[in-house]
């Protein structure tokens, strides 16, 4: 062993060792990490590559969380960070205070989303946006004089977040079992009916539906529905043809605000700049984060049209909502350079362009292997699934855990991929940064087809 490689070995025990001690990971089997280390210990990165501390190169085909839409080691980002922070690192957003970043960039935001969404509401990620939201959703009906309108209506399979409104929201039951008390008036609605959503009390999955919830809780109680244009953490799972219309008409039938939670689809993920573009669908409320700085900074926001904004605005009441991080200067700083670069790039319909090569590679898959079934993707949101019997649809006994073990076989080729295996369902998604090219996509499946080989194998 070289002394190179030897230094290279201690360091890294050095760090796992110091890791298991000190550092309880967030949403890790807390066990495994405490008597196995961490997987990997990555120490820099640059497009959709990363490097860990041993100097093992990977393909990154998550965007980390889904977050990393640039890429790794955008210089420009860096130096807007930089230049921001000699110049003003930090300043309040509270009583009435504000910064020069913080405008320009509520601006930029109200130029690119849909219709009279012009009003900016700063967080510092995705659970504190949604639970912003749903906040700002009872005040605006308390001050109308509805204070009773306290209910909001998520979907099963849907992910919103980790805070604790945020939590209640979410219908992955993992996530809703994490706590033994949850916060009130938070409903989980069937996801994806259409024609029940329309109306059509015949339709055999009436009942749990959000139209069937808002009738046995009555109309006057609901302040919103939110829901993901695509669910991400639920299975990069698409609605069918009609149903954003469905919900948003839904929602104008019965006066209820209607919510979007574009933390994943926003900001080019899904071939357009945000995910309801692709269904001509104009929420009340959007919430964001993620993609606003590719992951370069911390900072969400709830971007909200205009009536709810008149309606706040006609109370002298102190708006006793906000965070410490609320319009960051130097969040703000480097969202706007990277909205700035993704414009200029044209990122937006790279994503969309490589939505037929990630089509195709998958489509590859599922030809030669019997177990890949359900493929999809909509711009650069992807993701199959695996299944003992597509035909019959059969799927693997759960002691299998089929996904997950093809992602690890991914990870021992230097290739980073994430399940989602909630109710038995294994699915691989995948969901490269928004500067991926068609080499380097094919090289996702070159490696995705060895691993699925391998796994087989031991079948």
């Amino acid at each position: 062993m070289s002394e190179k490689v030897s230094i290279k070995k201690t360091k890294m025990e050095s760090l796992s060792e110091l890791d298991r001690k000190h550092y309880l990971h967030p949403t890790t089997p807390a066990k495994m990490h405490f008597e196995q280390g961490p997987s990997i210990i990555v120490s820099e990165g640059k497009g959709i590559n990363i490097k860990d501390v041993k100097g093992d190169e990977y393909i990154d085909a998550m965007s980390m969380l889904w977050n990393v839409n640039l890429g790794h080691g955008q210089k420009e980002l860096a130096d807007a960070a930089q230049e921001q922070m000699m110049k003003l690192a930090y300043s309040s957003s509270f009583f009435g205070n504000s910064h020069e970043t913080a405008i320009q960039l509520a601006e930029k935001l109200a130029s690119l989303t849909p219709d009279d969404l012009n009003v900016v509401f700063y967080t510092s990620g995705g659970s504190e946006s949604n639970d912003t939201a749903f906040k700002l959703s009872r005040y605006y009906w308390q001050i109308k004089g509805q204070p009773e309108r306290t209910k909001i209506i998520g979907l099963e399979r849907a992910y919103h977040g980790v805070t604790m409104g945020a939590t209640s929201a979410t219908g992955v039951r993992e996530f809703q079992n994490f706590v033994n008390a949850k916060a009130p008036d938070f409903f989980h609605a069937k996801a994806h009916q259409t024609n029940c959503e329309l109306g059509d009390k015949s339709d055999p999955n009436y009942e749990g539906c959000i139209r069937d919830i808002v009738e046995k809780e009555g109309p006057d109680t609901i302040a919103a529905v939110i829901l993901e244009p695509v669910q991400g953490a639920g299975g990069v799972l698409f609605p069918p043809e009609g149903y954003m219309q469905a919900v948003r008409k839904l929602c104008d039938e019965f006066g209820i605000l209607m919510i979007t939670d574009e933390v994943i689809t926003g900001f080019g993920r899904t071939g357009k700049m945000f995910g309801v573009n692709n269904w001509d669908v104009v929420p009340d409320m959007m919430t964001v984060a993620k993609g606003i700085t590719s992951g370069y900074s911390q900072l969400g926001a709830v971007i909200m049209k205009e009536k709810i904004r008149d309606e706040i605005v006609k109370t002298d009441d102190v708006l006793f909502h906000g965070f410490t991080y609320s319009g960051h200067p130097t969040a703000c700083a480097v969202a706007l350079k990277n909205l700035e670069i993704l414009e200029r790039d044209n990122l937006v319909v790279n994503a969309k362009n490589m939505e037929k090569v990630l089509k195709d590679g998958m489509a590859f898959l599922e030809e030669k292997h019997s177990i890949v079934t359900k493929t999809r993707a909509l711009g650069l949101l992807g993701a199959f699934e695996l299944y003992e019997d597509p035909a019959s649809g059969k799927p693997f006994d759960p002691s299998i855990a089929a996904a997950h073990k093809v992602v690890d076989e991914c990870f021992k080729r230097k290739l980073i991929l994430r399940t989602a295996e909630w109710d038995g369902d294994n699915i691989v998604a995948i969901a490269p940064a928004l500067i991926v090219n068609k080499q380097e996509i094919e090289n996702i499946i070159s490696i995705l087809d060895e691993s699925i080989t391998a796994f087989e194998m031991t079948l």
